[in-house]
Order: C-alpha cells, then structure tokens, then sequence
C-alpha cells in the first residue's frame, strides 16, 4: 500500500466518536487558541496586505465567507489566505513539533463551514486529519528539512490542509488519497524570510491553506494523481528530504502516536524557540533587581541557534524580524518585562539596541530545543546570575482552561473585550455541534 493510500484510509476512517478523549479535547484547545489569537492579532499589519491581494483575485462575494478582520466577503480560497494571516498575526498560534498547522487548518475549514460547504460537526474531525497527516510528516522529516532551508508549515502544512478539506468534504479513501498526492505536488515553501527578516511567513500558512484546497477540489473533480506521490523516485520524500519513504514505519505510528496531545502553546508573541529563553530572561530579571547587565549570553540547541533569523541584532524594520531574533527578544525582555506586539515593533529602543550586541547566544547540544542557560555579568558581582529552564513541550500543553487564559490577557493588551471570548468559548465547549455564528460574532467586535 502507498504512503498516500495508508494515510488516506486513516483520514476516511476517522469517527469523532471513537477518538480517544484526549485527543478531541485538545483539538478543542487548539480551536480556542487559534481563534483567540487571531481576535487579538487585529492591529498587525499583515491582514490588510493579505486581504487586499486575496479580493484583488477572487473578488467580493455576498454570499461567500467573511475575512474575519473588517467583514468583507470572498470566496472560500479568498478568505483562507486573508485570514490566515491574522491567525499568524502575533506569532502566537499553536505549534506542532516545528510546524503551524492551526493557522492552515483552522482559517479554511472556518471558511468552509460559513460557506456552507459541510456541516459544523465535520470541523472537528476534518482538524484532527489535518494535524495527524501534517504531523506524521512534520515528525518524521522536519529534522532535515528545516536544515535545508524549507519551512515546516507550508511543507507539510499543504498536505495536512488536503487531508483536512477531504475529510470535511467527506471524500472516498480512493479521492482522499488522489488530494494528498495533489498537495504532494503543490507544496513548498523556505525559510530565507527569517534570515531577511521579512514578512513572506506570514502569508505561507494561507498560501499552504489554498494549495491544500485546490489539491482536494481536484480530486473530488477526478484528478488522476500520482500514486508513489511520497514514496516514489521522483516524490515528495526523496525530492525534500533526499532519503527513501519507509512507509511501514510511517503507517504504523497513524493512530496510535497521535500528534494533537503534542501541540504546544505560546505564551509571547515572538518565535516558538524564543519562548523559553523569554521565560528564562525573565526570571533572571527578577534576581537582577533594576541592575543592568553587562554582558548576557544564552546557551540554547544549536537547531535554535542556526535556525534563520535567530542570531541576529538587526538592524529590524519589521516584527517578522525581531520576534526572531535571540538577542532582541532577550534584550527588550531583560529591559522591559514581559514582551508585547507594540514592545517588540520599537525597531529603534535606545536601551534595547544598546543591550544586544552583548548578548550571545551560544550553540549548546546538552540543551533540547526548547531548553536554555542564560547568564549575566553585572557590575560588582563577581561570578554571573544565572537561570537554567530544562524545559520540554510538556510546559506549553496548555488545557483550555489555560488557552482561555492566554487569550483574554492578550484582548487586555489589544482592547477585545471579554464577551468576544465568551463566544469562542462556547464555540470550542459546544463542539463537534457548535455554531459558527458565535465565531462570527465575537470576530464583529474588532471589525
């Protein structure tokens, strides 16, 4: 059996009903989170430049679905890009292992629904496909991907999203397979923004959102599709990884290693590896107790450390850029606290720019991806304060109860009011049966 078949079967057969507990209640969370940090993404500027583009090619359409920022409507592929890029607002979206995958998912299958293309209760399992294929790739290969250049949410991200629409559209197994060998094909997307500090990010997850689209609509059309799309000489697998497919090993992790329990959450707005080195330097804040730090250094993976745009002290032009960067999210949160969107977007912060040319991140292989060290030297101490944080996913796991949390400190910070989120919460309580009226009302209140 095919790579694409096996996980095409696992996406038919998947049964809300028959879901382990765990795992539909985590989806639930990652439904909150997604929502909740795009109602308070609304003063980034990266809908407005998506939204423009997206109605520039698919127009207004009265009946079609909202761009959930200023209430206009587009198609569905319209409204997938547009508001994708208000759920990568903040660069606080979830998180599975490297990979974006709920600000893919969750902005076209929202569209869908509105768009009366299924019923609410497929939203819920058509996710949960969405994550599970884009995670059993992310899983096996982002490893080396990433390292050569390639960006793990719209790699993957565009299967998952062909996978997620083929479940909501209740698609055979055989046309389910037919969408994934389509994205398969469609796929891409590199890391050089980062390093440039640009904004192209912002709008692969929509772009990986309106692949996956196009790649099941062509199958539910009747593509005739590549079959060893992954595993053949010439498919995904050798072509972005430069490795042959081991299809046994992938099949048998499909529902027994699941990838939702495993995404994670971001406290701040700024990258998924700068979350615990955010953390740490705030702890150390606290010891330094109004003393300035000479000198700071950071001993982080060296995954971190290489990964584009991370050792970086600018200069910075725009929040793609220093949200990556080590040395400014260390040196804004060492100055100021707790990062914010508007503390982070301070390109020319005196103190902060002062400060980073001190701060060294150091290539360390004893610490896991989302562990560090830091240290400072201040004056008249003689050895440096120090903060070790052997942290691992399991920190960022957030129930909802904590997600709900995240999000209302956030609508204090950007002005949502609270009844906003009382909606996404019953939305997220209430399903696979919820309404998607409450999603619309609540994104209202920032239109």
């Amino acid at each position: 059996m095919s790579l694409a078949n096996a996980m095409a079967d696992f996406v038919h057969g998947l049964d809300i009903e028959t879901l382990p507990a765990e795992v539909v209640e985590k989806a639930r969370a990652c439904v909150l989170n997604g929502y909740g940090i795009a109602l308070g993404s609304h003063a980034t500027p990266f809908f407005p430049v998506a939204a423009e583009a997206a109605l520039a090619m698919d127009g207004e359409r009265a009946q079609g679905a909202t761009l959930l920022r200023d209430g206009r409507k587009s198609t569905v592929a319209g409204a997938a890009l547009a508001n994708a890029a208000l759920f990568h607002g903040r660069a606080q979206e979830d998180t599975c292992g490297v990979a974006h995958f709920g600000a893919v998912l969750l902005p076209l299958l929202t569209a869908l629904v509105e768009a009366e293309e299924g019923p609410v209760e497929r939203l819920l399992p058509a996710l949960i496909a969405g994550y599970e294929v884009g995670g059993l790739l992310e899983t096996a290969y982002s490893a080396t991907t990433t390292g050569k250049g390639l960006r793990a949410s719209p790699l993957f991200g565009t299967i998952a999203a062909a996978a997620a629409v083929a479940k909501f559209r209740g698609l055979s197994a055989e046309r389910t397979a037919a969408a994934l060998c389509n994205a398969a094909s469609f796929t891409g997307g590199i890391l050089q923004s980062f390093g440039d500090g640009t904004d192209e990010w912002r709008y692969q997850v929509g772009v990986a959102g309106r692949n996956g689209l196009v790649a099941a609509r062509l199958a539910e059309a009747g593509s005739v599709s590549a079959p060893e799309a992954f595993e053949g000489h010439s498919g995904f697998v050798r072509a972005y990884v430069g490795k042959d497919c081991d299809v046994d090993a992938l099949v048998t992790k499909l529902g027994r290693e699941w990838s939702v329990p495993k995404v994670t959450f971001k406290p701040y707005p700024v990258c998924a590896l700068n979350q615990t080195p955010v953390t740490a330097a705030l702890e150390l804040r606290e010891r330094l107790d109004g003393r300035k730090p000479i000198a700071v250094r950071i001993r982080m993976n060296p995954t971190c450390v290489g990964y584009a745009g991370m050792h970086s002290v600018g200069p910075f032009s725009s929040l793609s850029g220093s949200l990556m960067s080590i040395q400014f999210c260390v040196a804004t949160t060492l100055i100021h606290g707790h990062p914010t969107v508007a503390g982070m977007s301070d390109f020319d912060d005196p103190t902060v720019n002062a400060l980073m040319p001190h701060v060294e991140p150091i290539a360390d292989a004893d610490y896991g991806l989302l562990a560090c060290h830091i240290e400072a030297d201040v004056a008249d101490e003689a050895q440096p304060l120090s903060v070790e944080r052997r942290t691992d996913h399991t920190e960022y796991s957030f129930d909802r109860s904590q997600v709900s949390a995240l999000i209302r400190r956030i609508g204090e910070e950007t002005g949502v009011p609270g009844h906003a989120y009382d909606r996404l919460e019953r939305f997220s309580e209430a399903l696979p049966r919820a309404d998607v009226a409450d999603v619309l009302e609540a994104f209202r209140e920032i239109q």
